[in-house]
């Protein structure tokens, strides 16, 4: 009979499992990571276009899971999508820097400033994944497109030629793309660019066969390639969304626990029981993974986690139970919760939590670990839209809800267009790729950039109300890093 695991051992066990999980840009997937929700099938469905996901809701780990073989061909088994295994994939934009793929930061800037037009750049992309043999002869991308401005012809019967030879093998081209939001520095060019894509992404789905495009993408810059592509409706229908319940995000929790090369997580496993385990072709074991229970049930999840964390977030019932109220504090206003956020409140927690305690994660350390998630999350969203931490800044010290008219009073103060204007231009630096300044779209409409917040799900409305009345709030996932107090919430400071 396998012995439970002690307070100490499951703590230890989530502080080796959950560590670097935060860092998942930069943190390759692998076979033991691997984890696929349900809810995040139809997203790898082939004929599934546009993928929209929030920042840490795993839209960089799919594309880069589509890219390698071996878990591609583990995702096409659990999830039962044979189409996945007659893919030949190539990059077609990402964070990696590939400029034999697609032109990267440095040089997709000076293509558009020389007045390359979006559907140029992304047809040689698509010429370039296609093995175009005079195109890709050419290692400089404004060579590219000169090639294709002067020879439209052959660059079509390349496409119809790739097509057909696709079709006889019974195979697809597919051309994935994430890392849009480092497009460029300019919000506004990053639009056209992602409505140009999805213009030329929309022509391969109706206009062949087996040339497909996988575009990655935030609901919001979705959202704003609409309005200047409108056949993007024709992509909505079948457009792929990376949503997160509940009982995936502790399926998810728990898989990283089975999955870590410790005997804790062998013991983990034998306890929870009902594992089944691949082997790589080494015939080492692969990956372990959970049962259905501890994937998908919620009763099954919180009598687990209550083993490891205390069993209410205060001294009874009525202040809440940790299975419930840790997601519920982390969401935004859209109710959409970022697995890495969840992941990071536990890791904290765990960390926070003293040696000896009864429990590996202490209801105290619980709040501790949505102020990091809070802090995490703050800086993830500060890196793809720098302007939300100079609109929200300023409303540090005060209460939430909070009406409109109280907002835009703060900022006429602060005089935000001005300071949004200046921001602009000092994250527009061409020799500062990184520096990417995402919006907002429109900094002298200040109602309008209370509706952008809303959008991004950093505000919400807690009424119908449109005018200088309105209640408006901060989830915790953002207002503790921003320091706005909640009467009755999570305090703004705690032990750690």
């Amino acid at each position: 009979m396998t012995e439970p695991l002690s307070a100490d051992a499951y703590r230890d066990l989530l502080s080796r499992a959950l560590e670097g999980t935060v860092d998942a840009d930069t943190r390759r997937p692998d076979s033991h990571s691997l984890y696929m929700p349900d809810l995040h099938r139809s997203a790898l469905y082939v004929d599934s276009t546009v993928v929209e996901g929030g920042r840490g809701d795993g839209k960089t780990f799919w594309a880069r899971s589509l890219l390698d073989p071996v878990l591609r061909a583990a995702a096409a088994a659990e999830y039962r999508i044979n189409r996945l295994n007659k893919l030949r994939v190539w990059p077609g934009y990402g964070q990696d820097i590939r400029s034999d793929s697609y032109p990267g930061p440095l040089a997709l800037p000076g293509l558009v400033d020389g007045g390359a037009l979006p559907d140029e750049i992304w047809y040689t992309v698509l010429l370039t994944a296609l093995g175009q043999p005079e195109l890709c002869a050419l290692p400089e991308w404004g060579d590219k497109l000169s090639w294709l401005r002067a020879n439209p012809g052959p660059a079509e019967r390349t496409i119809e030629e790739a097509d057909a030879r696709a079709f006889a093998e019974d195979v697809v081209h597919l051309l994935v793309f994430d890392g849009l939001e480092h497009l460029h520095p300019d919000q506004r060019v990053v639009d056209r660019l992602i409505a140009g894509l999805l213009g030329v992404a929309q022509r391969m789905r109706f206009g062949t066969r087996n040339i497909r495009f996988k575009v990655f993408l935030r609901p919001d810059m979705f959202e704003a390639a609409k309005q200047l592509f409108p056949d993007a409706s024709k992509l909505s229908g079948n457009a792929a969304e990376l949503t997160w319940s509940r009982t995936d995000l502790y399926g998810l929790l728990f898989h990283h626990l089975g999955n870590e090369g410790s005997a804790d997580a062998e013991r983990f496993r034998r306890i929870t029981g009902g594992w089944e385990s691949t082997r790589g072709p080494d015939g080492a074991p692969a990956r372990h993974v959970p049962p259905i229970a501890l994937r998908n049930d919620s009763k099954a999840q919180r009598e687990l986690f209550e083993q490891i964390a205390d069993p209410y977030m205060g001294s009874n019932v009525r202040q809440g139970r940790p299975y419930t109220w840790l997601p519920n504090h982390l969401m935004d206003s859209k109710e959409r919760i970022s697995p890495r956020s969840f992941l990071k409140a536990l890791s904290e927690a765990a960390e926070v939590t003293r040696p000896g305690h009864d429990r590996a994660l202490h209801h105290s350390a619980i709040h501790s670990g949505v102020r990091a998630a809070s802090r995490v999350r703050v800086d993830q969203i500060g890196e793809d839209t720098p302007w939300v931490r100079t609109a929200i800044e300023p409303l540090s010290g005060c209460q939430v809800p909070i009406t409109q008219g109280k907002i835009l009073e703060i900022w006429q103060e602060h005089d935000l267009p001005s300071e949004l204007r200046r921001d602009s231009a000092r994250y527009t630096q061409h020799d500062r790729p990184e520096l990417v300044a995402t919006g907002p779209r429109h900094p002298d409409d200040l109602p309008r950039l209370i509706q952008e917040l809303d959008d991004l799900g950093v505000i919400g409305r807690r009424d119908k109300h449109r005018d200088e009345y309105a209640l408006l709030d901060l989830p915790d996932i953002y207002r503790l890093a921003y320091g706005l107090g909640r009467k009755g919430g999570i305090s703004l400071t705690g032990r750690r």
